[in-house]
């Protein structure tokens, strides 16, 4: 398992729904839409932003929206991820 350090935070790419649950389909064009779970956080409780100390807004689980070209992707035992730092993650989506 991937285990970030300091300010980074690790996710997973989640795949845009094109479909309805009821199995309409909603479009044939692949959506672009930077969405991610929150796999892995670092230890620290605190981050640092632009030299201010924030406590650390996320956990494991969370559903974020991303700066589309920041982090770097990881390939692991077949499964994608992102390892970002947490000042380039925007919004936590609810």
């Amino acid at each position: 398992m991937i285990k970030p350090l300091y300010n980074n935070v690790l996710l997973k790419k989640e795949k845009a729904l094109n479909e309805t649950k009821s199995g309409i389909i909603l479009s044939q064009k692949e959506k672009d839409e930077d969405y991610a779970v929150v796999v892995a956080v670092s230890d620290l409780k605190e981050v640092k932003i632009n030299d201010k100390v924030y406590t650390m807004p996320l956990k494991a689980g969370d559903k974020v929206m991303y700066k589309k070209y920041s982090g770097t992707n990881i390939k692991d035992n077949d499964e994608e991820y992102i390892l970002i730092s947490a000042e380039d993650i925007l919004a936590i989506v609810e």
